[in-house]
């Protein structure tokens, strides 16, 4: 039954949170499990709506997936088989990459084009042409990705034009069984890349650069299965910092890696909060009122665009006026007219956000159009006055484990309400 989350405003959020797996590296690794034969184990994974679909797809390609609220293990048959339906693809968008996978274990692929998040325009072009590149054939056809490389792919030089993490995870899983060397030059370089990049070496893969713009791939003839364990969330982390910042709260963060969140940790201390490292992550406290911080959202180690629905609704109660830029993602700025309702004095020019920040919002019933959306409206609520209710919350539950239950467990007057 659809539900959605009713908040009660003005709560100091204290406590203890612990950090779950990354949502966008757990995925990766159960898509780039298909690369080997065998029973392949992931822990640490995050108890979240997109893990669940992740399993179903790679159980209707012919593998066994047992799950367990923070381990999958994923028996992966000698030929998966090589279609993604739509009705799976269309819910999330990690889905995609299944196709480097595939295309690189038995020379085929069929994936339908990717659904997920309402968050603008995300082509495919540097997936096909860097796989045409390693000597498939690829194209778009009746809703799906069509790819496949009989005779089996070889490597290359790729240039990507933009750092995509989607194609650098893509074609990284491609080229780790493609003869010869493969370099990829302006490759992503998020700590989720690293992560899936560490997994297949430890699968017998040769790669070289994690971490750098330039990824050199050895090719391998064959990959075994192997037990790897996700790393922590950086965004899930960098929300539980905007929360405290923003509801004046004081918040111990168990897993924080705060070596992830450099830019976003230096922007919430520009904005008055006092950041400490703990034994096994960090704590946030705020004491007054945010001072607004200008931002622009950039590829890792830049600002994350995950994270910009918090930081524009943190400028929404901070003293003084702000701009945010989006230059990754052009839909991103859809919620802001879902901000607007509480209040927000927000203004959208292009890719720019100006921001004058008001004292306190106004509860109001507003919808969540996407996992981070979501997550920033509810972060807004914290601080409206009064009742917000925010619709289609499932979109939450995709990214963030009993988010409404560990908020509550800071003090959050926060609940969850069936839909009729």
């Amino acid at each position: 039954m659809p539900e959605r989350l009713r908040i009660v405003g003005g709560a100091r959020l204290r406590g203890e949170v612990k950090v779950c797996g990354a949502k966008n590296s757990a995925l990766k690794l159960m898509a780039a499990a298909l690369l080997a034969q065998g029973k392949t184990t992931i822990r640490n994974v995050p108890d979240i709506a997109d893990v669940a679909t992740m399993a179903e797809l790679l159980t209707r390609l012919g593998c066994t997936v047992v799950r367990s609220p923070h381990e999958v293990s994923i028996d992966v048959p000698e030929k998966p088989g090589h279609r993604a339906d739509y009705d799976l693809v269309r819910k999330m968008r990690a889905s995609i990459n299944v196709l480097g996978p595939l295309v690189a274990r038995i020379g085929e692929a069929e994936v339908a084009l990717p659904g997920g998040d309402a968050i603008g325009s995300r082509g495919l072009d540097f997936h096909i042409k860097g796989l045409e590149a390693l000597g498939a054939k690829a194209h778009n056809e009746h809703g799906y990705v069509m790819a496949s490389a009989p005779g089996g792919l070889v490597g290359t030089e790729l240039f990507l034009d933009f750092p995509s993490v989607g194609a650098t995870e893509n074609l990284l899983t491609a080229a780790v069984l493609a003869k010869g060397i493969t370099t990829i030059e302006n490759a992503a370089r998020e700590p989720d890349l690293v992560d899936l990049g560490e997994f297949l070496i430890s699968m017998g893969a040769k790669i070289e650069g994690l971490g750098t713009p330039t990824l050199v791939i050895h090719g391998v003839s064959q990959l075994h299965p192997t037990t790897h364990s996700t790393i922590s969330d950086r965004i899930v982390t960098g929300t539980w910092a905007f929360a405290a910042a923003m509801t004046r709260g004081d918040i111990t963060i168990h897993g924080g890696r705060a070596q992830d969140l450099e830019i976003p940790l230096e922007k919430l201390t520009s904005a008055g909060a006092i950041i400490t490292s703990t034994a096994d992550g960090i704590r946030v406290r705020m004491e007054n009122r945010p001072q607004s911080i200008d931002v622009a959202t950039l590829p890792y180690p830049g600002f994350p665009t995950d994270l910009q629905p918090m930081v524009i609704s943190l400028n929404a109660i901070a003293d003084g006026n702000a701009i945010v830029t989006e230059n990754v993602f052009e839909g991103r700025f859809m919620f802001v007219n879902e901000l607007i309702r509480l209040g927000a004095h927000i203004n959208v020019d292009g890719h720019h956000a100006s921001i004058r920040g008001v004292e306190q919002l106004s509860g109001a019933p507003v919808a969540a159009t996407d996992i981070r959306a979501g997550a920033g409206l509810v972060l807004a609520g914290l601080v409206s006055e009064g009742v917000t209710v925010v619709e289609d919350s499932f979109h939450i539950d995709r990214g963030y484990p009993h988010f409404a239950e560990q908020l509550q467990s800071l003090g959050a007057d926060i609940t969850r309400e069936s839909v009729n």
